[in-house]
């Protein structure tokens, strides 16, 4: 049987896939609440009021490759962004044991926001929408380039946005589920 903590994190990372699938099918990729989670310092100040996070499969190279090559083969925007939520609104999100758990955020390279996360090196993120709220706290880290995950944030983030930073910081985000609260119904 799967202790509370493994339990907690499956119906987390389910849920950020039906939410992901409905952004993509639904509302033209645009991420919901649920996708953007407040953070704070673990005492509970701000660090940012809603910051857009990734999720990404356990092996994310292939689908870096797939978003490089479908960002490279147009240099028109809007065929990109069309393609992304092709790409995303059919089989990507089906499968919430393909993804870790371990989520990601892409920053220009002279964010404070990311500044603070590195240098904090952990912080608690709480996510809501509707009845369910996710409330964790995480050990943050900072990507380097050859890192698959860096590489599919990099690229998912081109299909969507036709001007992204030409520099940027990614920063993964481990969940502690042993101190992770999912409250259902809480608001």
């Amino acid at each position: 049987m799967k202790t509370s903590s493994l339990l907690w994190r499956d119906n987390f990372i389910t849920w950020q896939c039906r939410l992901r699938r409905a952004a993509m099918r639904e509302n033209g990729g645009r991420p919901s609440p649920g996708m953007c989670p407040r953070v704070t310092h673990e005492d509970g100040s701000q660090i940012s009021l809603a910051l857009t996070m990734l999720i990404v499969e356990k092996q994310p190279a292939a689908s870096a490759d797939l978003f490089r090559h479908t960002v490279r083969k147009t240099h028109d925007p809007r065929q990109r962004y069309e393609e992304g939520l092709r790409l995303l609104s059919s089989e990507y999100y089906q499968h919430p044991k393909n993804f870790s758990d371990v989520m990601m955020a892409l920053f220009s390279v002279d964010s404070r926001v990311a500044s603070t996360l590195v240098k904090e090196r952990r912080c608690v993120l709480d996510f809501r929408q509707g009845s369910h709220h996710h409330h964790f706290p995480c050990s943050v880290s900072e990507l380097t380039e050859d890192d698959p995950a860096y590489q599919v944030t990099c690229w998912h983030n081109r299909l969507f946005n036709p001007t992204p930073p030409h520099k940027v910081r990614v920063l993964a985000f481990s969940p502690d589920w042993s101190r992770a609260k999912n409250v259902i119904g809480d608001r």
